[in-house]
């Protein structure tokens, strides 16, 4: 099952992607997807015939985030050894743990903001874990019973302020617009293997980043439980779970996304993302 949202933003409609390609409303069975439906949503949506649901146009339409904003968003960070040698950075012996703030949530094909005060901004293709009911204190083998499905996320990261302002990895990465997110959440059942995903990042048509999930240090299963042992995940929640060599400041000499600049992702079976890089005060909302 693939869920995703339509519309602009305060106007999203909750969907279903069907097997034919069409988006279906969902709408009359759950108000939304969000941190207080989605426990449950695949059970209630799991009778129901797609082709009797009403077909939303989508050409032209915006592609919202596939769920309403996170409580929170949790991040894995050097989850993939030879990303870890391009940051010049050991391989962790245990998961390291940071997060986004809520507010950088942002749909897949939304522009990604270039302020003034930014000089090092970068991308990271991610795999997304969307957690689907409420986790604590579980083992790997319960894990991903506890996993609603998985989406793309480009951790985008503002570099200078992670590295040069103080060594704060939330502060370079929580800006508004940093966390695009989608353009579906597919539910466990179609990714049998979340470690078998190929990844794919293009800044203007160039390939940055080619990666697979088979190469992460810390499995999904592993990172869910590991999260669980530290704090309640709730429905909703969304983890970030790293990202695969290629970013912009692993290369010699570093390269920056600038105004301008188009970055696609691409995951298959998770679908694709396109952003623009877009001066803030171009940006309309």
């Amino acid at each position: 099952m693939k869920l995703m949202r339509i519309g602009n933003p305060g106007a999203e409609r909750p969907c279903l992607l069907d097997a034919g390609g069409t988006v279906r409303d969902i709408s009359s069975i759950v108000g939304d997807i969000g941190p207080g439906t989605i426990d449950g949503i695949v059970e209630r949506l799991a009778g129901v015939d797609p082709s009797a649901l009403p077909e939303l146009a989508s050409e032209g339409v915006r592609i919202a985030p596939p769920m309403a904003q996170p409580r929170t968003i949790f991040c894995i960070g050097l989850n993939y050894s030879d990303h870890a040698a391009e940051s010049g950075l050991a391989v962790p012996d245990e998961p390291i743990l940071f997060s986004k703030a809520a507010a950088a949530f942002c749909g897949p094909n939304d522009p990604v903001p270039y302020s003034d005060r930014m000089s090092k901004l970068d991308w990271e293709i991610e795999l997304g874990i969307v957690i689907g009911k409420r986790a604590l204190g579980i083992g790997e083998d319960a894990a991903l019973d506890h996993v609603l499905g998985y989406t793309i996320v480009n951790d985008v990261s503002e570099r200078a302020w992670q590295q040069d302002r103080g060594g704060q990895w939330v502060k370079g990465k929580s800006f508004v617009n940093f966390c695009p997110t989608g353009p579906w959440i597919v539910t466990r059942d179609e990714i049998p293997d979340p470690q078998a995903l190929d990844m794919e990042l293009d800044v203007n048509g160039r390939r940055m980043q080619t990666g697979n999930t088979a190469t992460m240090i810390f499995s999904v299963r592993t990172i869910v439980a590991y999260l669980s042992e530290f704090c309640a995940l709730e429905p909703g929640d969304l983890i970030c779970t790293g990202t695969p060599p290629g970013v912009g400041m692993g290369m010699s000499p570093p390269q920056w996304l600038k105004p301008g600049d188009v970055v696609d992702l691409r995951i298959p079976g998770l679908g694709a993302q396109r952003q623009r890089v877009t001066r803030l005060e171009d940006m309309k909302g």
